[in-house]
């Protein structure tokens, strides 16, 4: 790098170049006492993205690139030769509330030349020079920030939301089963209380006792056991055993036979009974059987409800992350299952789920509540896309160093002219109401800037495909960004990537890919 402090361009000289031509002769002055002139061999780096933003720079001859890092990959953004394009630190009149760095990274193409002014010097120029244009910048960069803040926290309310309506639905099924349950169990422990009191009064004698325990163990082994039959066998079977009851005078034959057949016993078992305990105590030792084996199995119905209970409170506080720190080693699968049980009511009865999972994936380095986002979104738009039934396919597999995560839908597709645009910022094809347009922006701002990873997207009618990238390694992982950064990712308006007029819109379309839009790769 060669550079001259003491080269100084001329009041004359600073006014032909665009960005101060409109200035007056004080402030021409001002600049060129303070500015210095600067120059850079080709190929030679001018700033580093990430590095304090001391400087703001204005081309004053030759050509340079503008590059940002996406997901590991050094990527060029823009390019240009036009004599007065500007970048640097064009936020500086901000001051100490927003971090000054390098949004990107500048090389010179070829041998060039740069008109460059202190940040400080900037700032202060800016700041006393166009008092009303500092009210209005300031008030667009904050106000949008802070817009853009409550947006971001309605959609994870509305998110949250979403998780508790799915969380009670499921949990309302097992704990209603649990509650019939248990007020079908205290029935029959009050029947086996009655038969009890005929112990006690000296009705059934020990040895017919000792045979009814062994019938009772028998029958709690068969409930254990189960049976396999279809519904046309069970009734049958049902029949058969309640026509055998009646003819043997047992009263209500009808409502013991269902709990017998559940158990898988039969008229041969019930045969075998009569003759083990006698026709004087066979009707009791039938209720008393029936009883125990009805509280087997309500028994085993409250421990399955309160097992499946226990599975959504796992699901979800997999889902939300609630006890683990923000960055952790993360099974993508689990994350997967867990999320995918806290839609389970969202997913119509027509809609078939397929998992196509790669076992050994190895776990990554990850926010994982964050990542439960990105598949609640898109999940929840790949069943949008299936209002009459079809199937979501949710694929994991390995490529080289990254982890891949597919979701398909076989729904109606994305049309094609609306496809560059689905992850801009309140886009949304739903009706007004129905969606904020924030879900697959903030997909895609999990996914890219905090995880350094891809999101895709290709579509055609009947398959719909969203990939995410996510780096295996751990050093490969995101931090955690700024508030500034996220804000500024999240309007993705960020003029500070281009270079001045000319050049700040053809890089806005480029950043727009870089920070937050569609990557070349997503299909469009």
């Amino acid at each position: 790098m060669s550079t001259t402090p003491e080269d100084r361009l001329t009041p004359e000289q600073l006014r032909t170049l665009f960005l101060f031509e409109s200035l007056s002769i004080e402030q021409i002055h001002w600049l060129a006492e303070r500015g210095r002139v600067e120059r850079r061999d080709a190929g030679e780096v001018v700033y580093r993205e990430g590095e304090p933003a001391t400087c703001f720079f204005v081309l004053l001859r030759g050509a340079i690139s503008l590059h940002r890092v996406l997901h590991g990959d050094d990527v060029e953004v823009n390019r240009t030769d036009q004599r007065g394009v500007y970048s640097g630190a064009t936020r500086a009149y901000l001051g100490d509330r927003v971090e000054q760095s390098y949004p990107h990274t500048m090389r010179a193409v070829s041998d060039a030349e740069f008109f460059v002014l202190p940040a400080d010097e900037f700032a202060y120029a800016v700041r006393t020079w166009f008092p009303m244009a500092l009210h209005l910048l300031e008030g667009l960069f904050f106000g949008t920030r802070a817009a853009n803040a409550i947006v971001n926290e309605r959609e994870r309310l509305l998110a949250l939301a979403s998780l508790s309506a799915g969380l009670t639905h499921e949990l309302n099924n097992p704990a209603a089963a649990a509650l019939r349950a248990t007020a079908g169990l205290r029935e029959r422990v009050t029947g086996m209380r009655h038969k009890l009191a005929m112990i006690a009064d000296g009705r059934l004698d020990g040895a017919a006792l000792h045979k009814l325990v062994g019938l009772q163990d028998d029958a709690v082994r068969h409930a254990a056991a189960g049976v396999d039959l279809t519904a046309m066998e069970t009734a049958d079977e049902e029949d058969t055993v309640s026509d055998w009851l009646e003819e043997r005078g047992i009263a209500r034959a009808w409502d013991l036979a269902p709990s017998l057949v559940a158990a898988g016993i039969g008229v041969p078992w019930l045969t075998e009974a009569a003759s083990t305990v006698g026709d004087e105590y066979f009707e009791g030792a039938v209720r008393w059987i029936t009883y125990t084996i009805d509280t087997e199995l309500m028994m085993g119905e409250i421990d399955d409800s309160v097992e499946r209970i226990s599975e959504l409170v796992g699901a979800a506080r997999q889902y939300s992350q609630l006890d683990r720190t923000p960055l952790q080693i993360v099974d993508v699968h689990a994350l997967i299952d867990a999320t995918l049980t806290m839609l389970q009511a969202k997913i119509p009865q027509g809609v078939r789920v397929v998992r196509e999972y790669d076992k050994s994936l190895p776990s990554i380095p990850a926010y994982g509540a964050e990542l439960n986002q990105v598949w609640t979104n898109l999940i929840v738009n790949a069943l949008d896309a299936m209002p009459d039934g079809g199937t979501l396919t949710v694929r994991t597999w390995r490529e080289d160093a990254r982890l891949m995560v597919e979701i398909a839908d076989t729904g109606v597709g994305i049309a094609k002219d609306i496809r560059p645009r689905i992850f801009e910022p309140f886009f949304t094809t739903k009706q007004v109401g129905e969606g904020t347009g924030l879900g697959l922006d903030i997909s895609y701002r999990i996914v890219v800037n905090k995880h350094h990873g891809d999101l895709r997207v290709t579509s055609e009618p009947g398959d719909t495909r969203f990939t995410v990238c996510l780096p295996i390694e751990q050093e490969a992982a995101g931090s955690e960004p700024s508030r500034d950064t996220e804000a500024e990712t999240g309007t993705r308006t960020e003029t500070e990537a281009g270079t001045g007029t000319a050049a700040a819109e053809t890089d806005s379309e480029a950043s727009t890919g870089a920070a937050g839009g569609v990557s070349p790769a997503a299909g469009g």
